[in-house]
């Protein structure tokens, strides 16, 4: 290992599980890790690739994937000997994906999350603080902006997609000693504006619509994950913007810029600055600074 590589850990063996005929579900680890998240998604990748027969639907997750199947084209059990195969097969640091950074601007300290998360402190583990607040002293970091500024320096990975449709879950691309981790409110809110930005555990969140929720909020983003209409650009192809294995660079913005996108948005006319990029795991596990470094440069040049 070379000095602010990240150690790689070895993976039990995968657990195949089934749901009735029409399920298999397939854990790689009991926790997140970036190993477990590569290799589900470089196996359900795959799996994609290969055009399997009586594939309805394939869902990669945090630690895991599952796989929606048609009992009447293929047996769940001939799969699990195909996944078997593929898991074999799949070897990371010989591995890459084509994916895409996307700028994501995020106004943080934003008076709409700010108004929901204090009527809620009687929620909160900590009633006498905002939750950006409670996050940064949790963490370790002198303040607000210091906490902003970490949260923002690298970038996130999309590594599932879900719990509400369009709702991206988001793992920072840093060394485990660097990962922030705060824990969700002690009783849910029955109220969190849409594109609010939260986090809870290890995760950031963008939460598609207004609803109910329990992460930490943080700010909120000018920019939708989800349109159902599908009237803007980027949403052509899917309802859905955020894919597993996009990674999002979180730029802190003004309300200036917050309301400029917004009138784009609104107006149809807005496009995600994004940029297409070959992703490899084993030369972000290598130097992952210096690689998240990389493709900050290839968004913004």
């Amino acid at each position: 290992m070379t000095e602010g590589s990240i150690e790689r850990i070895s993976l039990p063996e995968p657990r195949y599980e089934f749901g009735g005929d029409d399920y298999v579900f397939v854990e790689l680890d009991e926790a997140m890790s970036f190993d477990a998240n590569f290799q589900a998604m470089a196996i359900t990748q795959q799996i994609e690739a290969r055009d399997l027969p009586g594939i309805v639907e394939i869902c990669p997750a945090n630690a895991s994937y599952m796989l929606h199947v048609d009992p009447d084209e293929i047996d769940p059990r001939e799969l699990v000997e195909e996944l078997q195969s593929i898991a074999a097969e799949t070897d990371l640091t010989e591995y890459e994906w084509d994916t895409r950074i996307v700028d994501f601007p995020v106004l943080y300290e934003d008076p709409w999350t700010h108004e929901t998360l204090m009527r809620f402190r009687e929620n909160h583990q900590d009633p006498d603080a905002t939750d950006l607040e409670y996050s940064a002293r949790i963490n370790g970091f002198d303040g607000v902006e210091e906490f902003v500024a970490a949260h923002a320096g690298a970038p996130h990975m999309v590594t599932m997609v879900g719990f509400v449709p369009g709702l991206p879950w988001c793992f920072q691309m840093v060394p485990r000693d660097r990962q922030i981790e705060v824990p969700k409110y002690v009783q849910p809110r029955t109220d969190t504006p849409s594109r609010a930005v939260g986090f809870g555990g290890a995760f950031t969140a963008v939460y598609p619509v207004q609803g109910a929720g329990g992460y930490q909020l943080y700010g909120r983003t000018p920019l939708e994950v989800l349109d159902v209409e599908q009237e803007l650009p980027d949403f052509r192809e899917s309802m859905v913007f955020p894919e597993p294995g996009d990674i999002l660079k979180f730029r802190r913005i003004d309300r200036e810029e917050y309301d400029a996108i917004r009138e784009e948005i609104e107006a149809g006319t807005y496009e995600y600055r994004t940029s297409e990029v070959a992703f490899s795991p084993e030369a972000f596990f290598e130097d992952p600074a210096g690689y998240n470094e990389r493709l900050t440069e290839a968004l913004y040049a």
